[in-house]
């Protein structure tokens, strides 16, 4: 088939919207094209700082409809008639008439000729570049409305050949001039100039002839192979930094990797601090040690062969290196001059959110919900109380006022330097994690403990002040909080209740315990989970407004985790048919729960049981609309099939066993209980009418359904189970 090359040539791209722009430019144009009759095989696209590329395999035409309408009656006249050869463009004469269902009816067929592909292009391409979809845009020279993320300097777009013609003028705008054409330009200053090409092979051999690599994944390969290789010629290793391999990857469009030394006067900074600062502020890799130490080299990627070998871009690099370095010194030893308890002042002049106070404030409530963590976990409290209330000081220092990527880090560092002890200042250093999927949680119980204390105040607060996540956002990370609090407490196999947590950290604002002017703090969470049916449990510590608050939070971190197990390819249905017998605020228990209930639901067993239960719900359902509902109950006299008394006799049976079972955690002996009721359900269900004709049969044996039903709902909701 022809092929389709488009290129769009500006000036330079920033990295971080490239990926995503050529992503758009083919859903765009292949949902266009699908529109008009087009189907595109092969597009696939390509992107650098100066330019986006498609290309794709196209018919040369569209192929012709024949469209069929039905009109009115064959006898139709006036209005109706008149109406339909309008609509349609044809004649009385080149209707055609048929017989539906007796009736006779006039049709049209309008035959639509294919369009020239070519002339397609010309007319749908530019309202998609009119309209395309860059997070920022900019305006320039001129009095055009067009608007591109950056100048528009080309548009090189060729069919079979030849030039799609089009530009993106539009009525007295100009649209800068621009038009399609089938020139492009090499490199800016190694190979500058226009150039002509008719294809996607002579396009990529002619830029690859005048310094352009166009392979986004090619040029990553090169600056990762680079520097790899200069560093082993030093007996040291890149450290590893994807992000910044695709960042630099879009920054240039012929990768010369080149190494540089850092000078000796900063080699005692930390090794976090000096790879910040060459990450932000210059894009330049870090290199180690063997031992993982840090290394006196950093590797950089320039856009150009210089005739000097690259002598005079390293030597200017490592000059403004060493002012970066110089100003992170300067924070580091200024910090230091004082202690970090000291800093702490300064955050009750820093609001950490208008309904939720300041970020002093919320020191408080981290030391008071830390000391009362530390004994369930299994943490030194004191410890773990002054981990808390220093583990957001070094937010007032000067060194994460310039890096804020560096927060717990710098304090760790600080802390170490100040002479606590090295459990409080791993607690510092960790109390943010994991900040994503691929991070790791803390361990220890001092920094688990403050890690908890950091999500669960996070949480409660701006559940309480009612900013929730919607669909469209999550502008306070509450979800990512949720998903570290379950996965610290998955990963380090954690007891803890919850709920009784979250009621705590609720507690530790004002409102909730109504010492401010706002009664209302809270209520819309632990309303909502009230006039759910909700009840308290009559032995909570805990009122009931706050009791509802904390299930209320609890049912958002149980959604959570069942996103990640989904996410884990695990059996989310079974956590959901868990958490509809009981909502468990022990994360570990509830979780051991549902791989119970997994396994016996992949055995005989509990496949056939799920079965039964279900039908057993259909007909309770059924029947509880006629004369319902019907109570868990059976009358002994008015058993009389064998199978019936064997049914209740093994409820009998199975009811305290499944209840031992469960208050003593030993879910696979529930199980184990349930799995006893196959046969006499089988059973039953095979030989026993429910719906007797005697109405004193019918009550007792759906009183014995119900009976079922009630014992297996004490384990899951299994209308929850998936098929």
């Amino acid at each position: 088939m022809p092929e389709l090359l488009l290129e769009l040539f500006s000036e330079e791209i920033p990295a971080r919207m490239q990926a995503r722009a050529a992503e758009d430019l083919a859903r765009l144009l292949g949902d266009a094209l699908k529109g008009a009759g087009l189907k595109a095989e092969g597009l696939r696209t390509l992107y650098g700082p100066r330019r986006l590329t498609l290309v794709a395999e196209l018919p040369a035409a569209t192929a012709p409809v024949n469209e069929e309408r039905r009109g009115p009656r064959a006898d139709a006249t006036g209005p109706a008639l008149e109406g339909f050869l309008r609509a349609t463009g044809l004649t009385r004469e080149q209707l055609e008439e048929r017989e539906v269902k007796g009736t006779k009816y006039l049709f049209a067929v309008i035959r639509k000729e294919g369009q020239p592909t070519p002339a397609l292009l010309a007319e749908i391409i530019p309202g998609i570049l009119r309209r395309f979809p860059w997070p920022k845009s900019m305006r320039w020279g001129g009095t055009s409305s067009f608007v591109w993320v950056r100048p528009l300097k080309r548009i090189l777009c060729v069919f079979d050949g030849a030039v799609v013609p089009f530009s993106l003028a539009q009525g007295e705008d100009d649209g800068h001039g621009l038009a399609s054409g089938n020139e492009t330009e090499g490199h800016r200053l190694m190979s500058p100039g226009a150039f002509a090409v008719h294809n996607f092979s002579e396009y990529a051999a002619q830029l690859a002839a005048r310094h352009v690599v166009i392979d986004p994944a090619e040029r990553t390969k090169r600056v990762r192979d680079g520097i790899a290789a200069l560093a082993a010629a030093e007996g040291v290793e890149v450290v590893p930094d994807e992000g910044l391999l695709a960042e630099v990857g879009g920054l240039v469009e012929w990768p010369v990797p080149l190494l540089g030394r850092i000078d000796d006067a900063f080699m005692d900074l930390p090794p976090e601090l000096m790879r910040t600062t060459m990450r932000v502020n210059q894009r330049y890799f870090a290199l180690r040690k063997p031992d993982g130490a840090a290394a006196p080299f950093f590797a950089l990627a320039a856009n150009i062969e210089a005739t000097d070998g690259g002598k005079a871009i390293i030597a200017g690099n490592e000059r403004v290196l060493r002012a970066r370095l110089s100003d992170a010194r300067f924070f580091w030893d200024q910090d230091r001059k004082q202690t970090l308890e000291s800093f702490l002042p300064k955050l009750a002049s820093v609001v950490f959110h208008a309904k939720l106070g300041t970020q002093g404030q919320r020191v408080q409530r981290l030391e008071k919900l830390a000391r009362f963590l530390a004994p369930k976990l299994g943490a030194d409290v004191a410890l773990a109380a002054r981990a808390a209330k220093l583990a957001k000081a070094d937010l007032a220092t000067g060194l994460v006022g310039e890096f804020p990527e560096l927060q717990g880090i710098i304090g760790r560092y600080y802390a170490l330097h100040n002479g606590e002890d090295a459990r409080v200042a791993e607690a510092i250093a960790a109390h943010y994690r994991p900040m994503g999927p691929g991070d790791s949680v803390p361990t220890d119980p001092v920094a688990i403990t403050v890690a908890l204390a950091d999500k669960l105040d996070q949480l409660a607060g701006f559940f309480a002040a009612d900013e929730r996540p919607t669909g469209s956002g999550d502008p306070y990370a509450l979800r990512r909080a949720a998903l570290g609090v379950i996965r610290i407490i998955r990963e380090n196999n954690l007891r803890l209740d919850l709920a009784d947590v979250l009621a705590e950290a609720f507690f530790g604002f004002p409102q909730a315990v109504g010492t401010t002017a706002e009664p209302e703090f809270g209520m819309a969470v632990a309303s909502e989970k009230l006039n759910t049916g909700w009840q308290p449990d009559p032995k909570s510590a805990h009122p009931p407004m706050v009791a509802a608050f904390a299930a209320g939070l609890m049912d958002f971190l149980a959604e959570r985790l069942r996103v990640q197990l989904r996410a884990e390819g695990q059996r989310h249905d079974v956590l959901a048919a868990t958490l509809g017998a009981a909502t468990d605020p022990d994360l570990v228990r509830l979780l051991a729960r549902a791989e119970a209930l997994r396994l016996f639901l992949e055995g005989e067993d509990g496949a056939n049981l799920l079965t039964a239960s279900r039908r057993a719900a259909n007909i309770l359902r059924i029947e509880d609309k006629k004369d319902g509902p019907h109570a868990p109950s059976t009358d002994s006299a008015l058993l009389a099939a064998a199978e019936e008394k064997a049914l209740a006799a093994a409820l009998d049976e199975a009811a305290p066993a499944v209840g031992t079972a469960l208050g003593g955690e030993d879910f696979a002996g529930a199980m184990a209980a349930l799995a006893r009721l196959r046969h006499p359900v089988d059973a039953f269900f095979d030989k026993v009418v429910v719906n007797d004709a005697d109405a004193a049969l019918r009550r007792n044996r759906l009183g014995l359904l119900a009976r079922l039903k009630a014992l297996t709902d004490q384990v899951a909701d299994l209308a929850k189970i998936e098929s």
